[in-house]
């Protein structure tokens, strides 16, 4: 497969912050988690990011960048900023429990999905100095209750955190590719 045809290119973990003040070690943990999501969609086709290796899970790595775009979008600018995000206008449908998922057989090309995700984190940054001025500033959250910001950020830490290992072995199924 030649290189141009990957949608991801080459991605460079950054350096975690791993002491310091608060917001810079969560921010530099936030990044580290986003560049380690990229690294597993490396080097990977539009099909490849599109196969579902586990029969018995509709997850795919492009389905998990979609929602991922989702999460950034839905933290950072709703819930922290109060802003009205622009979502890309992904397929979906309304799971058995009533909550909208992404749709697996949406036809967007990855290189525009992956375009999304990237302007989705880019988002975020963009106002994570302002919306976290003040860490105990309360959130309105309809999913858990009203919370402060630092719950906030910590809950787009376990995101990462869980997908990064749905990713791992996604990615493993597929090429049989491994790494932390």
């Amino acid at each position: 497969m030649r290189t141009r045809d990957f949608v991801v290119q080459k991605i460079v973990r950054p350096e975690r912050t791993v002491s310091g003040p608060w917001l810079e070690v969560i921010a530099s943990n936030l990044d580290y988690h986003r560049a380690t999501f990229l690294w597993k969609c490396e080097g990977l086709s539009d099909a490849q990011l599109r196969l579902r290796p586990l029969e018995s899970s509709a997850l795919t790595l492009l389905g998990l960048m979609r929602h991922l775009q989702g999460v950034e979008r839905a933290w950072f600018q709703r819930t922290l900023a109060g802003a009205t995000p622009s979502f890309f206008p992904y397929r979906t449908y309304v799971t058995a429990d009533g909550d909208e998922w992404y749709d697996e057989s949406d036809a967007t090309p990855a290189k525009a999905v992956y375009e999304d995700y990237l302007k989705a984190c880019e988002e975020s940054r963009q106002v994570f100095a302002t919306v976290t001025a003040d860490l105990a500033r309360i959130a309105p959250n309809p999913e858990f209750g009203d919370t402060d910001v630092r719950f906030v950020l910590e809950h787009v830490i376990e995101e990462y955190a869980r997908h990064v290992g749905h990713a791992d072995l996604l990615r493993e199924a597929i090429d049989g590719a491994t790494g932390e």
